[in-house]
């Protein structure tokens, strides 16, 4: 069994996930339990990009990789999936709500998947998105998946799937969905369970406006204001989100759950407290 499990990150195109992915999974920087690589083909995901990237991490041979990214269906994203399911690496695709018209194919595959629902496409239209429009409606769809939560689900369902490979096991990858339910587990304070699954339930939607006006509406001042209007939401979405945390911090009751340098989670409640080591998920 390996003392050390690697593992590649291949990023394509931009979510909201994306950005932070291989942090989250060390973030003190102090596990020895894992080596994470990162490739990334930009803010495009064309079938070159996504083939190259792919091959590279191919060759850096991970014990698990991990294809983040949006579009699934386009044909980058789905040659990535069929190279590294070809290559026989353990697999765990992290996407957005799209991505749920592939599941079958990629169980199929043998694919393990995350699917974010409030990981929302941006307002990608040339009147109304810039670097700095760009910038802040990442910012905030990350502060929507960090303080509901969404990012600690993540991190453990991939912890579990790394305790697996070091102790030598065939992983059971992870076929999720994350929803609101989900998403309301987190919290102590039903109040702050509630704000976090408005901001979830308001970023998921976000996806709608943003798509009609990126591809359906055709009057550029008429899709300038959807863009604009799907990044309001988002930026609510980000307030009560924060809200959301702000109650749980009142109550001395937030969720916190460090990396041990051997790569257990820890958890505590209190911010006076010394977390505890977990243990493993089954």
């Amino acid at each position: 069994m390996p003392e050390t499990v690697k593992v590649g990150i291949v990023k394509a195109g931009c979510i909201g996930v994306l950005p932070l992915i291989e942090i989250l999974l060390d973030e003190r920087a102090d596990r020895t339990d894992i080596d994470v690589r990162v490739v990334g083909s930009g803010a495009k995901l064309g079938l070159e990009q996504c083939q190259e990237v792919t091959d590279i991490m191919i060759k850096q041979k991970p014990d698990l990789a991990i294809l983040v990214g949006p579009a699934q269906a386009a044909p980058g994203p789905t040659e990535a999936r069929r190279m590294l399911a070809e290559a026989g690496i353990p697999t765990v695709v992290i996407s957005d709500s799209p991505a749920k018209k592939l599941t079958k194919e990629m169980e199929d595959a043998g694919l393990g998947y995350i699917i974010v629902e409030a990981d929302s496409m941006i307002g990608a239209r040339r009147e109304f998105l810039d670097p700095t429009e760009m910038a802040l409606y990442n910012s905030d769809v990350i502060r929507v998946l960090a303080a509901t939560g969404v990012l600690s689900l993540i991190v453990r369902e991939i912890d579990r799937v790394i305790d697996s490979l070091k102790k030598g096991e065939e992983p059971v990858l992870p076929r999720l969905i994350i929803d609101k339910g989900l998403v309301a587990s987190n919290f102590k304070n039903p109040y702050a369970g509630a704000k976090a699954v408005a901001a979830y339930e308001i970023a998921r939607n976000v996806a709608r406006l943003n798509t009609e006006a990126c591809f359906k509406v055709k009057e550029w001042t008429v899709y300038t204001q959807l863009a604009a209007s799907g990044h309001e939401m988002m930026r609510a979405a980000a307030q009560l989100a924060d809200e959301a945390r702000e109650l749980e911090k009142s109550g001395d009751s937030v969720l916190r759950e460090p990396h041990f340098r051997d790569g257990t989670l820890g958890e505590k409640r209190s911010l006076i407290e010394k977390p505890k080591k977990k243990a493993p998920s089954p």
